[in-house]
């Protein structure tokens, strides 16, 4: 199988830490902006945004340590995947393509990834995008009782090691192929060959992608911790994206946003939770605005 690629991007292989490469498509010119991908996904998510984003912007759009062709270390301890780990790594891809400074935006596990950036090197993250997700500390209060049954995943994945992934191996398509199925809106978003992907580079990495799960039952939830009690915000500014599912779980996803920033632009879609790729018109737009704040 032929692997999906974005036009008019490079691929490019840069290590980030000791034995650990990130496989990332670059493409553009001007000032950095960086992408990243959600579950079960890859970069290739952000294909129509980051073709888009292209003509007046330099794309950097990684596969997350653990994701797509990057390299997938063994979990040898709590923090091979907590996000500190994972922002660490997008930081230093980005200065080892020769950029210190630039807009992160994020999606679902990359939003993740990029609030704890943005917490960690607010000199480096100069502006900060999330897609459809909640701060860690703010999800797990979100899904408790009977709303946990929305993120069964999540508590699946967060058990001890041995288990979740012999159980997500045994049916790796249907498991993954669930979410992708689930959360999408518009089914043409997705097309046949790059779903496949999705379902072949996710079920190659099932131990890395239970672990990056993992780490937000565990140490994230620390690193989160910590922050919250020395009131600790994101000090650039913020967009926020998500559908309208807040209402539903009980709680309200702005007012949650804004504890973490006093900078906050946040907004509804109708769209489905995969929405760079059902509506990548609208995200490249919010990136291109949040670009120039």
């Amino acid at each position: 199988m032929t692997t999906p690629r974005i036009p008019g991007f490079t691929e490019h292989r840069v290590t980030v830490d000791d034995g650990v490469a990130l496989n990332a498509a670059v493409g553009g010119a001007g000032t950095p902006v960086v992408l990243l991908h959600g579950f079960p996904q890859t970069h290739l998510m952000w294909r129509h945004v980051a073709a888009d984003l292209a003509a007046d912007h330099t794309v950097i759009c990684p596969d997350l340590r653990g994701y797509g062709a990057s390299d997938k270390p063994a979990e040898t301890g709590p923090d091979v995947y907590s996000k500190r780990t994972m922002a660490q790594d997008v930081v230093r891809l980005a200065a080892e393509l020769g950029h210190d400074r630039f807009t992160l935006a994020g999606h679902d596990r990359g939003a993740l990834v990029a609030f704890r950036a943005a917490m960690d090197h607010p000199g480096t993250v100069t502006r900060a995008l999330f897609l459809d997700v909640l701060p860690t500390l703010d999800m797990w209060d979100a899904l408790r009782g009977v709303n946990g049954a929305v993120g069964f995943h999540l508590y699946l994945m967060a058990q001890a090691p041995g288990l979740p992934e012999e159980m997500i191996q045994r049916s790796a398509d249907r498991f993954f192929g669930y979410f992708l199925d689930a959360w999408t809106k518009d089914p043409a978003a997705i097309p046949a060959d790059v779903r496949a992907h999705y379902l072949a580079a996710s079920a190659a990495a099932v131990p890395s992608v239970v672990a990056d799960y993992r780490a937000s039952a565990g140490v994230d939830v620390d690193h989160d911790t910590a922050d919250r009690d020395a009131g600790n915000t994101l000090a650039m500014p913020v967009t926020v994206l998500q559908q309208d599912w807040g209402a539903a779980l009980g709680y309200h996803a702005q007012g949650l946003w804004s504890a973490w920033t006093d900078d906050l632009e946040h907004r509804t879609v109708s769209c489905g939770h995969f929405m760079a790729e059902e509506d990548p018109q609208l995200i490249a737009d919010e990136i291109r605005a949040l670009a120039t704040r």
